[in-house]
């Protein structure tokens, strides 16, 4: 197989009335969904562009997969945007990236007029349409190989540009098949998705639900703000699989939510994207069904979604941080220390991706790529690049892989080399803590703690640091907030924190 579309094809005719994808509008069979990607690659491929990037500018829904697909069949590669994203941010990706076209619905007309020329611009509803072309498909199928660019993703960039990481159909084929191994997904799977199209996680639920013939339900936004209907919603859509990021994942521990109504067919809860508090993971395995799977699950946008696993088969205390576990099947994974040398168990050192899952590198971005994508430094008889992390990380004493911190969350401090994410992980253990992040202050060369929770006082929290860590690393301040600001993937916005709180 080389074109991640052959999954879609082969499930259009084995599972023609199946719902693919389903929103809280539409529900998109297998056959459906081909056929209107084909009537949008067939509406996109009159530009007569190949491997150019074409901007999907849609509401999360079914469209915007179909449209995903549809600038596929039409030899390009997709980027989806966030259409709640600032026009200006949008122009800086767009300044790197010149796509040769946007997809967009009537609503968002005038915001896609702001972007680009009226003539790059398709409606979702007239492309999808348009009579299919056989033949012109066909044609630039043939030219199709494993390695053109599939999609792009950005990521944001530590000059404030966004990095676009390109990936290829033989990445996603390769990444795909061993999630779906790894994870037992087949027909039977109903997935509720809930991170955005335009993060990495995303690429995991998508791509095994059409490898395998599966059902995603795209869940709605607002059920994380009221979660006694996001519930309601699993149980009436019979979702037995979810891949979410921790922060989604806690609401529902630090709610208890659990006391008035389950998930009544769960059975597998991975999550991915930051580190999940333990606590809260707890509450999850304590009140489900015991064959419930629980994996956690880690990698960057670069390295296709995921490079490391570990699946849940013991019990951790609510203080004690969970492992990344060990590689992938068709991927490895390399603790290098300071000197470029493989670290010893229980040293610290940068993780280092090599494998089929590896990103081309950053569109339009020499200077980034050529920093993170790097010569494999353990051998140098022939040409293998590999991905830097940039995540600190060691291996303990069973094999596993344990997540530190970023290196850009290390700090020195009187001397010690201090991890912010080792202070996180102590405050939340703490009872009635529901989110926690730790910023430094340069300016004033100070640690502070922001933190949510409404039964709980800044002692109470000092009181149990200081039987967790030591002094070096107690936080010089503690700020309580009201409503932990989040990024638009659901994770904890350190900038916002941290814009909020070294003024």
């Amino acid at each position: 197989m080389k074109n991640i579309l052959e999954y879609i094809e082969i499930n259009a005719k084995k599972y023609a009335d199946k719902a693919a994808f389903v929103d809280t509008d539409n529900v998109l069979t297998y056959a459906c969904l081909c056929s209107g990607a084909k009537s949008i690659g067939t509406a996109l491929a009159s530009m007569g562009r190949k491997n150019s990037p074409i901007a999907v500018y849609i509401d999360k829904s079914v469209k915007t997969l179909c449209a995903m697909f549809g600038v596929t069949y039409s030899g390009n590669f997709y980027i989806v945007v966030d259409t709640e994203m600032p026009v200006e941010r949008i122009e800086k990706i767009f300044s790197t990236l010149s796509p040769a076209a946007i997809i967009t619905e009537e609503k968002h007309l005038d915001s896609a007029k702001q972007l680009m020329a009226e003539d790059s611009i398709f409606l979702y509803d007239k492309a999808v349409s348009t009579e299919a072309d056989e033949n012109i498909l066909a044609e630039i199928r043939s030219r199709q190989i494993d390695t053109d660019p599939l999609y792009a993703l950005y990521t944001s960039g530590s000059t404030g540009i966004p990095k676009g990481a390109v990936l290829s159909h033989r990445n996603v084929l390769a990444y795909t098949q061993w999630f779906s191994d790894a994870f037992n997904i087949d027909s039977e799977t109903v997935f509720g998705n809930q991170t955005p199209f335009y993060f990495s996680m995303s690429v995991s639920d998508v791509y095994s639900t059409i490898k395998n013939g599966a059902t995603l339900c795209i869940i709605p936004k607002a059920c994380f703000s009221f979660p006694i209907n996001l519930i309601k919603f699993l149980n009436e859509h019979r979702v037995n699989t979810i891949y979410w990021v921790p922060s989604a994942i806690s609401i529902v521990a630090n709610l208890k939510l659990f006391k008035y109504a389950k998930p009544e067919y769960l059975k597998k809860v991975l999550f991915a994207g930051e580190v999940m508090p333990t606590k809260q993971l707890n509450y999850w395995i304590d009140n489900l069904d015991e064959g419930t799977l629980f994996a956690n699950l880690y990698g960057p946008t670069e390295t296709t979604d995921i490079c490391t696993y570990y699946v849940v088969d013991r019990h951790f205390s609510d203080d004690e941080p969970l492992p990344i576990g060990r590689h992938c099947d068709n991927c490895d994974v390399m603790i290098v220390n300071d000197k470029n040398q493989l670290a010893a168990v229980g040293e610290e050192g940068e993780l280092y991706v090599r494998g089929s899952f590896v990103a081309y590198g950053y569109y339009g971005n020499d200077e980034k790529t050529k920093d993170a994508f790097v010569q494999n430094p353990l051998q140098s008889y022939y040409p293998e690049i590999v991905y830097k992390t940039g995540d600190l990380v060691k291996e303990n004493e069973k094999g596993e892989i344990m997540y530190i911190t970023r290196k850009d969350f290390q700090i020195k401090r009187m001397g010690y080399r201090v991890e912010l994410g080792e202070i996180e992980a102590a405050a939340g253990s703490i009872e009635n803590m529901e989110e926690v992040v730790c910023v430094f202050d340069k300016a004033k060369d100070k640690i502070i703690l922001v933190y949510q929770g409404k039964k709980l006082g800044a002692e109470d929290i000092l009181r149990h640091l200081k039987a967790k860590i030591p002094s070096y690393m107690i936080p010089d301040r503690i700020e309580k907030i009201n409503l932990m600001p989040h990024n638009q993937n659901g994770k904890i916005d350190r900038k916002a924190v941290t814009a909020m709180m070294c003024e």
